[in-house]
């Protein structure tokens, strides 16, 4: 209730009583702003995981009441839909009724549709869930988007997921159909419903019932749903991960909306099969053999980077240190034409090779300004040299003793930083 207004007349819900209809007419009771309350409507309230339902309002209309020059007759979509205790208010996005007005509800009946396919396989996708497990309950729902999930308590795993998938298709194929009575508290125990109500009072329930009249889903719900249930169908389980505690999150699709993905999903497939020459059921097969081949590539790239990294190292020019032997790697003028991203995966290979070389310590950058130094000389720790040429080049980075990396802001002044450095050792007469 909005804080200091008197509260609105309560609103008749239509979408329960005419869950099929699609346009109705309804007296304003109250406005504010842009938000009007009807006597009844059929536009569904956000709730549930559900979104709202959207579509437009109507009515005859002179200068008096509709703030809008030269109008004759007022026509505005209707942008959200809330509930506010037994008040349903509605959003537009233009003109607005007065109160006492006489308008004309309609509904976007494909959003409605798509909802409802949405709802309905929520309730018979947990449905199955429960039956293959009863540790399975739903501990909370989402169907805002396309893709809808279920949040489930246990660890339902592959076998589970196919059970229930399995029993849901046999179910919708035998055929489910839709009951919504509304159901005194102290009735409810006449009905076997998955979990208990989250409201006190009359209750309404939705009922799927198979073939024989037997109830194979009961929930206390105030959703949108469909006559049959085989309306909802597909049914798709996309995925199912792991979610905070011990939930397990089911991801799904259903109705039209499964159909369109996985007509999508499989266009797609006939096209990566025909850039391979194959057939879509040797598509995995395919990319299998692909994956292999590029692993192999991988591994004789990584071999050649590793044989070139050693090549670097016995080519580089090496001086003389107290202790030691001294070398700076650039690789751009010492590696060829490499590309820039090869220097960079070169880089840590002759690192790593120069950290093996005894009594010594090594400087590599790239084009590109990575950098590193690795060192086996007690005396001249790659961490704490490498940080001093970087902050004179405006780079940064770390590491340890033995090999540190970073990023030359400069690499020229690097270069410059690390030549400065190695002129001014002490060196023995």
């Amino acid at each position: 209730m909005t804080e200091g207004l008197p509260p609105a007349p309560p609103t008749d819900r239509l979408y329960w009583t005419q869950p099929q209809g699609r346009t109705f007419t309804a007296a304003v009771t109250a406005v504010r702003g842009q938000k009007v309350a009807l006597d009844r409507t059929l536009f569904y309230p956000e709730g549930g995981g559900q979104p709202c339902d959207t579509g437009a309002l109507s009515w005859e209309s002179d200068q008096t009441t509709v703030q809008s020059i030269g109008q004759t007759d007022a026509d505005t979509a209707v942008t959200d839909v809330q509930k506010e205790g037994q008040t349903i208010w509605h959003t537009l996005a233009g003109a607005v009724p007065p109160v006492g007005a006489m308008v004309r509800g309609a509904l976007d009946w494909t959003r409605r549709y798509r909802h409802s396919q949405r709802h309905s396989a929520e309730h018979l996708l947990a449905q199955a869930f429960w039956r293959v497990n009863p540790a399975f309950g739903v501990r909370s729902v989402s169907m805002r988007n396309p893709e809808c999930t279920l949040d489930l308590a246990g660890q339902p795993g592959a076998s589970h997921v196919a059970a229930a998938q399995a029993l849901l298709q046999e179910a919708l194929r035998e055929g489910l159909s839709l009951e919504t009575p509304m159901v005194a508290a102290a009735d409810l125990g006449a009905y076997p419903l998955r979990r208990p109500p989250q409201v006190e009072g009359e209750v309404r329930v939705v009922l799927f019932r198979d073939a024989a009249g037997e109830v194979w889903e009961a929930s206390a719900c105030g959703g949108t749903h469909l006559p049959s249930g085989v309306q909802a169908a597909p049914v798709v389980i996309l995925r199912t991960e792991r979610v905070k505690g011990d939930l397990t999150r089911v991801t799904f699709m259903a109705g039209e909306e499964a159909t369109q993905r996985l007509s999508e999903v499989y266009g797609q497939a006939q096209t990566l099969a025909r850039g391979f020459s194959v057939g879509v059921e040797r598509l995995p097969e395919r990319v299998e053999d692909l994956r292999a081949e590029l692993n192999s590539t991988e591994a004789r790239l990584g071999a050649v980077r590793r044989e070139l990294a050693g090549h670097l190292l016995d080519q580089a020019e090496w001086r003389d240190l107290p202790g030691g032997q001294f070398a700076f790697i650039q690789l751009s003028a010492q590696a060829g034409t490499l590309p820039a991203e090869e220097e960079a995966e070169l880089l840590p290979l002759l690192l790593g090779l120069a950290g093996q070389r005894p009594a010594s310590l090594t400087v590599a950058l790239t084009s590109g300004g990575d950098c590193g130094a690795a060192s086996s000389l007690p005396g001249h720790p790659a961490n704490t040299l490498l940080k001093g040429w970087l902050a004179q080049s405006g780079g940064r980075g770390g590491g340890r003793p033995e090999l540190a990396r970073g990023q030359a802001g400069q690499g020229d002044r690097f270069a410059q930083a690390v030549y400065g450095w190695l002129d001014a050792l002490p060196w023995p007469e």
